[in-house]
């Protein structure tokens, strides 16, 4: 698992790697623009909405949102991600910061119609996530939605039918999205939804 330190050299070749695996349909960024097209249509269903994004990125999807209005807040733990995405939204609200830790005081208050994430919250464990997520309900205004776009996968079956055919690259440092499992986790307070895209990635919408 790269840390802040690998995420900030590779900034700058991030979204051509990124590319280059969608364009091979290879794990793991196969889908990633669909991927990302299907939670931009998704937020574009409000005009002027509050977004929270976390792990942005570069931007490629928060601009595009950034551009039709929206008011975007961003978490992201790389200086130079940052760098190259308040060049491109110098309006948005981006703060460097680790998830690990949970969630900046700085949004605590706030509440937003849609919370974005996307190819980040695989760096957290199971139970991490469910935790995660549970913080995030909170974020949400009263018909919001959390989107989370991923390497994920309906059953552990199938992951692991993913990680068979991938052994030589496969990331054993980081934890994916098993769909059946989180939404057995969560059932008690949110409901939740599994879009597969790819072989290897899909997106889960998350609500009250």
């Amino acid at each position: 698992m790269l840390n802040k330190q690998g995420f900030n050299l590779w900034a700058d070749n991030y979204d051509n790697t990124v590319q280059i695996s969608e364009e091979n349909n290879d794990y793991p960024f196969a889908g990633y623009k669909q991927i990302l097209n299907v939670i931009f249509n998704e937020v574009m269903q409000k005009t002027c909405s509050d977004v929270l994004d976390i792990g942005f990125g570069t931007g490629v999807l928060t601009s595009k949102l950034y551009e039709n209005r929206h008011q975007i807040d961003g978490l992201d733990f790389s200086p130079k991600m940052i760098s190259i995405a308040k060049a491109k939204m110098p309006g948005a609200n981006l703060i460097e910061w680790d998830i690990s830790k949970g969630l900046p005081s700085k949004i605590i208050d706030n509440r937003y119609d849609s919370i974005v994430s996307t190819y980040t919250l695989h760096h957290l464990t199971e139970g991490e996530k469910v935790s995660f997520v549970t913080k995030l309900l909170s974020l949400l205004k009263a018909e919001g939605q959390i989107l989370i776009g991923d390497i994920a996968f309906q059953s552990r079956e199938k992951l692991n039918i993913c990680r068979e055919n991938n052994l030589h690259h496969w990331d054993d440092d980081e934890f994916y999205f098993v769909f059946d499992e989180l939404k057995s986790a969560l059932a008690s307070i949110c409901n939740c939804k599994f879009y597969s895209i790819s072989h290897c990635g899909g997106v889960i919408i998350i609500s009250k």
